[in-house]
């Protein structure tokens, strides 16, 4: 599969910009997969939920979502966004699987980061693998990284990528989702944007690096942290099909799950 990412830097809530800057970059790229930043066309800063509401969009009159699947019919492969979702008075920090089919699945962001708490409903959709022909791939967004469940929930739904939009502000994720690729034996690309949002309500500064990190942990590319980037890669996916970390031990079957139950506990 030919996958990767496209990492810029979105204008806060200059949504057709940022739509006219993807579509003129992807206009003419060959790939299967393509993973966008978190909130990719909305920009990230947002001074209240009011202001939320105000960008954000339902999936299925959106123009923006409308222009992306022709863009993916078009050039005949799939993308993979983040999206402020309005839906039934709630809003989601989303992600969205978009094909030439149109919209193929939607993944609510579980676990809120800071301030997010204050401006989204969270998420409600269960953890899911999508097929894109033969391929498996799972969907989480941003800070769900820090939680090791997420990755593995979808690893052991048969998850090859996992396709992650973020919009990262501290320095700890792109090194530990070799982990998370480890712990699974899968892919992870971690599509995250760069620059500064700068508002009168405070401003906030993001750390680019996305990246494309292999199952045994392998740093396959990271992209600059200030420069806009387009990567796409060929990922041999039956890597992420081989389980075993010696002759004797498979990262998935060898799980216990029996003794995990606390895992399911609220503290």
């Amino acid at each position: 599969m030919k996958a990767g990412y496209f990492q810029f830097r979105p204008i806060f809530g200059e949504v057709k910009r940022n739509l006219h800057k993807i579509i003129t970059t992807l206009e003419h790229t060959t790939a299967d997969l393509i993973v966008l930043p978190e909130l990719a066309l909305t920009g990230y800063l947002f001074k209240d939920r009011s202001e939320v509401i105000a960008h954000a969009e339902e999936i299925k009159n959106s123009s923006s979502v409308s222009a992306l699947v022709e863009l993916c019919r078009k050039r005949k492969f799939h993308l993979v966004t983040g999206f402020a979702e309005k839906s039934n008075g709630a809003c989601y920090n989303s992600a969205l699987l978009i094909g030439p089919e149109g919209v193929l699945h939607t993944y609510r962001k579980l676990h809120l980061f800071n301030e997010e708490k204050n401006l989204f409903d969270q998420g409600d959709i269960p953890l899911s693998v999508q097929k894109i022909g033969s391929v498996k791939i799972g969907l989480m967004v941003c800070f769900d990284w820090i939680f090791p469940e997420v990755c593995r929930v979808l690893a052991v739904q048969g998850a090859d990528i996992i396709c992650h939009p973020a919009n990262l502000v501290m320095g700890y994720c792109q090194q530990t989702m070799l982990s998370r690729c480890l712990e699974n034996h899968i892919y992870a690309i971690t599509a995250n944007r760069f620059g500064t949002d700068r508002r009168p309500h405070g401003e906030l500064h993001f750390t680019g690096k996305s990246q494309i990190a292999g199952p045994r942990a392998e740093l396959i590319h990271r992209a600059p942290a200030q420069r806009e980037e387009l990567f796409i890669y060929d990922l041999d996916i039956e890597l992420a099909r081989q389980k075993k970390i010696t002759p004797l031990n498979d990262v998935i079957s060898d799980r216990r799950p029996g003794y995990y139950s606390r895992l399911c506990l609220n503290y």
